[in-house]
């Protein structure tokens, strides 16, 4: 396994295991499956209502508590101080741990602000190693990475090889912040899984498209949480450390990028009216 390090000195995985659209009742037996595969890293988040699965796979595993890095998300509807603070309480519980490694704010809207004052107010305490963001487009993350006491030591975003976040990843740099990257096989959109440019590369490595996709993000330094509930995908995104994509197979992927998003925009009200919905 890989590592980046955080703006704050923690060590955090470069390949890790998400389980957003892991159907609750099935997400302890993937989370158990992923870390005995070894995955150490494990994405979740409070809307994903499966954070007590991962609770129960981190009681369950075997594995030592201080080897696992956990990540989740405060929702929405859970914003500002008071309701975050309480929300952070119920996620270690849920998660049955005494601290997160990283938590981060899941959207960009209500009273962020007062959700990052309770995370800060956290990552004092030491129930979380390190706070960051989730979705925030550049102006939305210039404006709470210069107004903040803790710069974010993480922004997840949607990054894949048709939208590979160039210019948001080289505003996050300056700031310190390691860029995270959700849905990096694009869910499977634009043909991702029959793409010609990278099945063409994959036979030259001996690698499949969902190999050389994740390669070209680690390369790139960009944290990885694929996501499957079969096991042997499990391994087959793991094994990714191999090998190294050529600087010319490199630059012929960027090439695949129409710097848009796949799925949604914070900028379209419609998409804005459905997440402050979404929960409530």
């Amino acid at each position: 396994m890989e590592y980046v390090k955080l703006n704050n000195g923690v060590e955090m995985p470069i390949l890790g295991y998400g389980v957003y659209q892991v159907n609750p009742q099935e997400c302890e037996r993937c989370v158990l499956d992923a870390i005995h595969t070894g995955y150490r890293l494990i994405d979740t988040a409070q809307a994903y209502h499966n954070e007590e699965g991962v609770g129960e796979a981190i009681s369950k595993c075997g594995v030592s508590r201080k080897e696992l890095f956990i990540v989740t998300k405060i929702w929405i509807s859970n914003a500002g101080y008071e309701k975050a603070k309480a929300s952070i309480e119920e996620s270690l519980e849920k998660l049955q741990t005494s601290y997160v490694d990283l938590l981060l704010i899941h959207q960009p809207f209500n009273d962020y602000y007062g959700t990052y004052r309770a995370m800060e107010e956290a990552y004092k305490a030491g129930k979380v190693r390190a706070i960051g963001v989730s979705n925030f487009y550049p102006d939305r993350f210039i404006d709470i990475a210069e107004f903040c006491e803790i710069k974010p030591a993480v922004n997840q975003v949607e990054t894949h090889v048709f939208n590979q976040q160039i210019k948001p990843q080289q505003i996050m740099q300056k700031y310190g912040t390691q860029i995270m990257s959700w849905g990096p096989f694009a869910e499977g959109k634009n043909n991702f899984f029959s793409n010609e440019i990278l099945k063409t590369i994959g036979e030259k490595y001996g690698k499949t498209i969902a190999q050389v996709a994740l390669r070209f993000l680690i390369q790139r330094q960009i944290v990885v949480i694929p996501k499957s509930t079969r096991i042997e995908r499990m391994k087959e995104n793991m094994e990714v450390f191999d090998f190294e994509l050529s600087q010319k197979d490199m630059a012929t992927i960027a090439s695949l990028d129409k710097g848009e998003s796949l799925f949604f925009s914070h900028y379209d009200p419609a998409t804005v009216e459905f997440l402050i919905h979404w929960g409530k």
